[in-house]
């Protein structure tokens, strides 16, 4: 398939202000570590409490997962209930489902009050399957709405009249445009005494009565409280590395020869197809999401978009490919996302293991932190609490999970004579053998090869090339770098070992 631009079409159609880089210590009531929604939406809550807050990210504003969503503003996320009714009792999995509810509904409120223009429409949503393997597992997901007083349940037809064997529907969901909801949020902050920096990536915290975020350049951020609102938490006192695996996703928007009947609908098997409709210049489009897997495995990367594009071809009909990116997930043990206080004994709070539904989630989870931040009762604290620990099924997911980062350690490190020869492709990165050392190239059009160590500065896991995004990504922990080797995305906080650059046409061993 033609390479296209990667830019997502939330951002396309979007302008953001942009705010400075933290270059000297500052002091406030909250600090809060990463500009996505997570940390917008507490951010605003902060403020809205009367807290003077700062924001620091360490790219741009809202150019993470928030940036790369599909934007649903749903409760229904796939088949969750059943899994939650099993591992963790029937009045955990209805806390679970009504604080995404009101999640939702704090949104709808906050457009309301704030007058917001948005895109915001509400929909109903299905999750249905072809594979008769599935099809207990959706009448399953259907009782547990009952259990659960969830306005939901099968259905003999879709709007969208594809094929399916089982589809379960929720109504009164929704969907919108993410940026710009978020502008507005970011634009009360700074009129009410906040403060936004970008480019600004934090290394560590200093903990005490005030703790500080440290940032790489050695500045300090100080403050009462500290919310770790990043996409993985740089700060793991909870050994997140070991609790959460990441996964990777694909989205393509299209402009389709056949109308959209709306709705918003997802596949139970894998790989997902998930499939929702927006408004890019005036127009509808769709977009099509799905065909994860594991960061740092699977096919090469632009296969995963052409599989959408088939998949879109065959549905709906292509009459324009408008937009393609990626986004990254993290995917907790138990399904339920990590939100609380990062350390028990100090004032540092976290919130990630959003696995692919943070629109409600991240309002969760800041309506979460604000509450804990200002002494507030949230009824959704133990649910939520990093500390927390399901024996089943987390203990044997864990084994299963570490089994796996066990086994790609080590075949990265079998893999360490793999040797390339003749020339090496133009705009690619490919595993070589370098002096002895495994290492990854890239050669540019001027022929210019970029040398760097692919062992993962996280945990030694062996890095493996991303061709979509032009990434090594460590398929362990998710840690992903630059073709020089600079961190992109933790756990890692060390770039990779750069070996140098290499003129040139040809590759000698």
């Amino acid at each position: 398939m033609a390479k296209m631009n990667r830019e997502p079409l939330w951002r396309a159609d979007t302008e953001l202000p942009s705010f400075p880089i933290l270059q000297e210590q500052i002091f406030a009531d909250v600090v809060i570590v990463g500009g996505g929604i997570t940390g917008i939406v507490t951010g605003y809550m902060l403020t809205k409490e009367g807290k003077k807050v700062a924001i620091l990210e360490a790219d741009e504003l809202l150019n993470g997962t928030t940036g790369h969503t599909t934007a649903k503003v749903t409760a229904q996320h796939n088949l969750i209930y059943d899994q939650l009714i099993t591992s963790v009792g029937e009045e955990q999995a209805r806390l679970y489902y009504e604080a995404n509810a009101e999640a939702a509904h704090w949104i709808r409120e906050t457009i309301q009050q704030e007058g917001i223009e948005c895109g915001f429409q509400e929909e109903t949503a299905y999750v249905y399957t072809n594979s008769e393997e599935k099809e207990p597992s959706l009448l399953k997901e259907a009782e547990s709405y009952k259990k659960l007083g969830i306005d939901g349940s099968l259905v003999d037809s879709m709007p969208w009249k594809t094929p399916f064997k089982q589809a379960v529907q929720m109504k009164g969901q929704a969907r919108f445009h993410p940026l710009q909801f978020l502008k507005p949020l970011v634009e009360y902050i700074t009129k009410n005494g906040g403060a936004i920096y970008e480019h600004s990536p934090a290394e560590d915290i200093e903990k005490g009565e005030r703790p500080a975020v440290v940032l790489r350049s050695g500045v300090k951020a100080i403050g009462h409280d500290i919310v770790v609102a990043s996409h993985f938490p740089f700060y793991d006192n909870g050994f997140y590395f070991a609790k959460l695996h990441p996964t990777r996703s694909y989205v393509i928007a299209i402009k389709p020869k056949k109308e959209f009947p709306g709705g918003m609908y997802i596949t139970a098997e894998q790989p997902t197809r998930s499939v929702r409709s927006t408004v890019y210049n005036g127009e509808e489009v769709l977009l099509i999401s799905g065909d994860g897997h594991k960061t740092g495995k699977g096919q090469p990367t632009e296969s995963h978009y052409q599989n959408l594009m088939d998949f879109a071809e065959k549905e709906f009909g292509i009459e324009e490919l408008l937009f393609t990116w990626s986004t990254q997930d993290l995917v907790p043990m138990d399904k339920i996302p990590y939100i609380g206080k990062a350390d028990e004994a100090e004032n540092i709070y976290s919130a990630t293991g959003f696995k692919k539904w943070g629109m409600t989630t991240s309002v969760v989870a800041a309506r979460l932190l604000s509450d804990l931040i200002v002494h507030k009762q949230n009824r959704y604290t133990e649910l939520f609490s990093p500390d927390r620990f399901k024996a089943d099924p987390g203990i044997q997911q864990f084994v299963k999970q570490q089994s796996d980062v066990a086994a790609t350690f080590i075949k990265g490190k079998l893999d360490y004579f793999f040797k390339e020869r003749g020339n090496l492709p133009v705009d690619q990165g490919i595993v070589v053998n370098w002096e002895g050392t495994r290492a990854g190239a890239f050669k540019e059009k001027d022929g210019t090869v970029h040398l760097v160590d692919t062992t993962c500065t996280h945990m030694g896991c062996e890095c493996e090339w991303n061709d979509a995004e032009r990434t090594w990504d460590c398929p362990c922990h998710g840690s992903r770098y630059s073709i020089t080797g600079e961190v992109i995305e933790g756990p890692a906080k060390k770039p990779l070992k750069n070996l140098g650059e290499i003129g040139g046409q040809t590759w000698q061993e």
